[in-house]
């Protein structure tokens, strides 16, 4: 175990407020797809995304940021710093805390334990919260609660100790990961997937259409996700320096591309660019850059957002042509954009911009390894959490009375009503 000695206060700063920034992401999430489902279920989505940072952060208190960051195993870290044992002294395995030099194999970072925890605390709680617009309208409030749960342990903790931990096989093959394509988007989008395949499709989809009741919260959403995502990516750097400040660069000209991109193609394809489109195509932009944001520089976040915008808008359409209702494009946005972005990386990945690229992406001079290591890291994940999230919906399905779906008669009357027993909106004099 590694104590933890010099510390930046500068750097603590900003990784603190990064901290709240991410978190304020979850209210963003929230009102982003709570504009965009039916009336009746708008409170059912706002609680399920406010639901995960209250379980969410205490089970990753408990053991699930122990068995992230912590141990040398190669798949999964240990019980050390469970319960909160010693995590105010102990810095989690492979990080250190030494101004200077990098030891080979470490990161050193200037900041206490607590505030590393807190940070990742944050990524934590909002990567479950995304599967819940691809599960709008049908999901028990009970069944969302044992699924967090169980896929914050079986699923999250693992992958985050993969990619992000120095312990982690794919951390130690090369793969690259900045701020979450893998861990967060490209996990929560293809779990988001294989819930909605279990679940089954909403009554009356896709015959009957479905529109947002609320599209200004949708565009109040995607604001608070983008003023988010700057914590996001630059507070991914750990430290208040030149690589946070060309992540909080990447992170909006790519957000910035994506959406130009996107509403050329929908202007293109359908005869009009939508406010659903400018938001959406924004967020895709913002999922693709998450992975590369520390390591491009230049055009490069320009071309990435572009490139996902185009993709993730045509990729939405996919659900249609194969049948499987996801209600608010999570995989169409959260999996292809991180995929894209994952393996673009592979491409414009650039040492000049951050001496831990140590193969360059192909477009500078680089071969193949890195892109291979990046589609190992994109597989990896798709495999482990897709085949994972399966078996935990079809488990919670048979033990649980009724099954992880409302009735047929909860479905029509509204979740906000069934499940909690309140309405979003009363028309009533009072």
């Amino acid at each position: 175990m590694t104590t933890f000695g010099l510390i930046s206060p500068g750097d603590t700063a900003w990784v603190l407020a990064s901290a709240a920034l991410v978190l304020f992401m979850t209210p963003g999430l929230a009102f982003f797809y709570g504009g965009m489902v039916r009336a009746k279920n708008v409170l059912a989505m706002l609680m399920q995304n406010f639901f995960s940072m209250g379980l969410v952060s205490v089970l990753w208190a408990v053991l699930v940021y122990s068995l992230a960051f912590h141990g040398t195993g190669k798949y999964i870290g240990n019980l050390d710093l469970a319960w909160m044992h010693d995590v105010a002294r102990v810095m989690p395995t492979g990080f250190t805390q030494a101004l200077g030099t990098t030891p080979s194999g470490f990161v050193a970072i200037h900041v206490p334990p607590l505030a590393f925890m807190a940070f990742q605390l944050m990524f934590a709680i909002i990567t479950p919260a995304l599967i819940t617009g691809a599960i709008a309208d049908r999901m028990k409030f009970s069944a969302w609660f044992w699924f967090l749960g169980i896929w914050l342990v079986v699923v999250y903790a693992p992958v985050a100790h993969w990619v992000f931990s120095p312990a982690g096989w794919l951390f130690r093959r090369g793969a690259l990961d900045f701020a979450g394509g893998t861990v967060v988007h490209i996990n929560a989008g293809i779990a988001a997937l294989a819930a909605v395949v279990v679940l089954g499709k909403r009554r009356g989809w896709p015959q009957h259409p479905m529109p947002p009741h609320m599209l200004p919260w949708t565009l109040l959403g995607a604001g608070m996700l983008w003023f988010g995502w700057f914590g996001f990516n630059a507070g991914s750097a750990l430290g208040a320096n030149g690589l946070a400040a060309q992540a909080f660069l990447n992170t909006n000209m790519a957000a910035a591309a994506a959406m130009l991109g996107w509403l050329l193609v929908e202007r293109v394809k359908g005869g009009h660019a939508t406010t659903l489109g400018a938001a959406s195509g924004a967020v895709a932009g913002l999922v693709a850059i998450t992975p590369c944001a520390g390591f491009v520089g230049g055009m490069s976040p320009i071309y990435i957002g572009l490139v996902a915008g185009a993709i993730c808008y045509l990729a939405c359409s996919l659900k249609f042509r194969f049948g499987y209702d996801d209600a608010l494009d999570v995989v169409g946005v959260h999996l292809v954009g991180g995929i894209v972005g994952s393996l673009l990386l592979g491409l414009f990945a650039d040492s000049a911009f951050n001496a831990a690229v140590t193969h360059e992406g192909l477009f500078n001079g680089g071969g193949w390894e890195l892109m291979g290591d990046q589609v190992l890291a994109v597989v990896s994940t798709i495999v482990w959490s897709g085949v994972l999230t399966l078996v935990i919906c079809w488990l919670l399905g048979k033990v649980m009375p009724g099954g992880i779906r409302v009735s047929e008669e909860d479905e029509e009357t509204g979740l906000d009503v069934t499940q909690h027993s309140e309405v979003g909106y009363s028309l009533e004099r009072v």
